[in-house]
């Protein structure tokens, strides 16, 4: 049995076999194309398929996605933008293979309950704040896919004393303040000659003011909104992960701060925010959990 796993990223399509010996090494990767983004696309899956019979696929993807028709539309591949059919594609592509669909919030949250911190409880939000903010909550033990599979959206979660505007249309939702790609153009937008948040976090943590303000600021946000959402779904323990998550104490101590001070219901003094341990595969492996669990 073949099982693969396909990741629909905001920078990268990605995918790899699923099997308890397969690591970060085996993952192929490419940048989202301009063009042809389905051909290169099917290229990765091909390359990891390595000419098996495929009998099962996994597909994450950034959204908003129809889990139910088969369909995604991220901003971030403009020829999909309108819709793609990427599990009636997929499923020509492998005949032989069941082909599964989700949020990629919703396969972070799969690997967090299967391998990582969420692990140890029945209720839990995972985040992932990377340029974009992606997340999915898992209740009861089982993981909230909602009405059009798009539960977990909590980069669009407004977040109280923000106006910045986000790529949705709207204004104040936590991705605009705290997403890499919105915390860069802020700290642009002050003067600062950066352009990625590898050098944001970088910055920040040799002292420099402007990035260093751009982290708060996003930290802040993920506070207040961890903050919002754990009130109303009654959670004690939140994972974030990320690439905008290594920033050490610029974002995690504005973070803790903004939970400290607004979580402060009776229920939840114990609420936790704990750093992700699975890096940057946690989409993708929630993608292999879709593709086992679903065919089984």
């Amino acid at each position: 049995m073949t099982v693969l796993a396909l990741e629909i990223g905001p920078s990268r399509f990605a995918a790899t076999r699923v099997a308890d010996d397969v690591g970060a090494d085996d993952v192929r990767q490419i940048p989202i194309p301009a063009t042809g983004a389905w051909d290169r696309c099917r290229d990765v899956l091909l390359e990891v398929a390595e000419g098996a019979a495929v009998t099962a696929l996994g597909v994450a993807s950034v959204g908003p996605i129809d889990m139910a028709a088969g369909v995604v539309a991220p901003m971030e591949v403009p020829e999909w933008r309108t819709g793609f059919g990427i599990v009636e594609a997929a499923r020509k592509l492998f005949p032989k293979a069941s082909v599964h669909l989700a949020l990629d919030g919703v396969c972070l949250a799969l690997a967090e309950r299967n391998f990582g911190a969420l692990s140890s409880v029945m209720d839990g939000l995972a985040i992932t704040a990377s340029d974009r903010i992606s997340g999915g909550v898992i209740v009861g033990g089982f993981t909230v896919v909602g009405r059009t599979g798009n539960a977990g959206h909590v980069g669009h979660v407004l977040v109280p004393g923000f106006d910045d505007r986000c790529v949705c249309g709207g204004r104040g939702c936590l991705e605009a303040v705290a997403g890499g790609a919105s915390a860069v153009r802020w700290a642009r937008e002050q003067g600062w000659a950066g352009d990625s948040v590898a050098e944001l976090v970088e910055a920040a943590r040799v002292g420099e003011s402007v990035p260093a303000a751009a982290l708060d600021r996003a930290g802040t946000a993920l506070g207040r909104a961890v903050a919002s959402v754990a009130a109303l779904l009654d959670l004690d323990l939140v994972v974030l992960g990320g690439s905008l998550a290594e920033a050490g104490p610029a974002l995690w101590k504005p973070l803790g701060e903004a939970v400290a001070t607004h979580a402060r219901l009776n229920f939840l003094p114990g609420l936790r925010v704990v750093p992700s341990q699975l890096g940057d595969i946690g989409v993708l492996a929630g993608a292999g959990v879709l593709a086992v669990t679903a065919s089984a």
